[in-house]
């Protein structure tokens, strides 16, 4: 009798040890982080999202030659694995690429490219399979939804408030500059199109300016010409033009051509990719233009990761002159993700999904990077890292230099108002 009770007390025992196995195994560190994103070479997004991945493997490159990333709940450094691929600016690629990812690939964490348009295929599929969506800078205000747990915007804020400080200045200063007409052309996508219509909504509510002109076109146009002179012909005191960076060169381009002035003109990409427009369309035909001032120019004060010196410094380094990789505002989103990456994994509790959304979560409000200070609502939609307003002026060097016009606690020049 008391043999058969040691021998059932040793099953006993081996059940519980055969049972805590499974929870041991699932616990035990991964010999890496596989990350998993994707990215346009070709197609009209190849100008946002080619700088985005630059600035991510420049992350990637750092973590791993410093022995991998530091992972909380395993209390080590880890090695990453980057997994991406060519998604050439279509959504109907993306979509099949970001199941590959998740199905095939099973990444620990999973990235959207840069941008609306491609993002939006990830949103419903990362839902679908439960696997949290660390969205780089779709900020299409859709995509944030309270029946979806497995989303989060990382890079800029979210559509519906990102244009704030625009409208607040022309609709708290605009009269005083004698801007009492606007005309607003966008181009019809997830990105602009959302930000027009919050941008719209902004200053109807306030009904200090008159819209004149209220158009949008689809992102593939690239003659501007008719709607510029259609434009004129309503007499407006401020144009704000909502496109991609092909949109903002195409744009500028035949309003040079043409000899079309407006006392003011917005455009998103003039300031926040100076280079690569610069390099399009030349200074001079983006000298006083008014744009977003993103964190390429203005020094935020960081809590985590270097400033925005450091970085052009490290960015130089691994991408010198001649290399084709393009410095601008989307070069900073790459890192920046990164950098919250790094945060939410250093932070985490496991790796399961929701575990990462919880770390994601616990950031905000927290975390200040070169981008700003990240929040996020309870949707999962980026409401700080706001972009101020700024105007192109030109250096001294042939070149152009961002100045910051607009809200006043960042602002470090007063704006330049043409005649008509």
């Amino acid at each position: 009798m008391k043999h058969s009770m040691q021998v059932l007390g040793g099953i006993a025992v081996l059940s519980l040890l055969a049972a805590a196995a499974p929870a041991r195994a699932a616990t035990k560190a991964p010999a890496e982080i596989k990350i998993g994103t994707l990215y346009a070479s070709s197609g009209p997004f190849a100008g946002i999202s080619m700088p985005v991945y630059d600035g991510l493997k420049l992350w990637i490159n750092q973590q791993n030659a410093a022995g991998g990333v530091y992972v909380g709940a395993f209390h080590k450094k880890i090695p990453i694995k980057l997994i991406s691929y060519d998604d050439l600016s279509s959504t109907a690629t993306a979509a099949t690429l970001y199941n590959q990812l998740i199905t095939r690939d099973k990444v620990n964490l999973l990235l959207s490219d840069s941008g609306s348009v491609l993002t939006s295929p990830a949103v419903p599929i990362a839902k679908e399979h439960k696997q949290f969506l660390f969205d780089v800078s779709g900020s299409g205000a859709a995509f944030f939804t309270k029946d979806n747990p497995y989303i989060a915007l990382i890079c800029l804020a979210e559509t519906a408030i990102a244009p704030k400080y625009l409208a607040d200045f022309l609709n708290s200063d605009g009269a005083k500059y004698g801007l009492k007409r606007i005309a607003i052309l966008y181009s019809t996508n997830d990105f602009t199109g959302a930000l027009a219509k919050a941008f719209t909504g902004f200053i109807k509510s306030a009904g200090k300016l008159k819209i004149v002109y209220d158009h949008g076109v689809p992102t593939s146009t690239s003659s501007y010409t008719v709607l510029i002179n259609t434009i004129a012909a309503t007499h407006p005191d401020a144009v704000v033009e909502m496109g991609y960076p092909g949109n903002d060169i195409a744009f500028l381009r035949n309003l040079r051509d043409v000899g079309v002035k407006f006392p003011f003109l917005f455009t998103i990409y003039s300031g926040t990719e100076i280079a690569e427009l610069e390099h399009a369309v030349g200074a001079a035909a983006m000298t006083n233009v008014f744009s977003y001032v993103a964190g390429v120019t203005y020094q935020y004060k960081v809590n985590f990761g270097p400033t925005t010196p450091g970085f052009r410094a490290a960015w130089d380094k691994a991408y010198p002159p001649g290399s084709g990789a393009e410095w601008g505002m989307n070069a900073l989103y790459g890192y920046h993700t990164g950098l919250v990456l790094q945060r939410v994994l250093a932070t985490t509790k496991s790796l399961r999904q929701l575990d990462l959304r919880k770390a994601i979560f616990a950031l905000s409000g927290k975390l200040t990077t070169l981008n700003g200070t990240f929040v996020l609502n309870s949707e999962g939609a980026q409401v700080g890292e706001i972009d101020p307003v700024g105007q192109l002026r030109p250096n001294g060097k042939g070149g152009l230099r961002l100045d910051v016009v607009y809200p006043p606690r960042y602002a470090n020049a007063k704006p330049i108002i043409g005649k008509k």
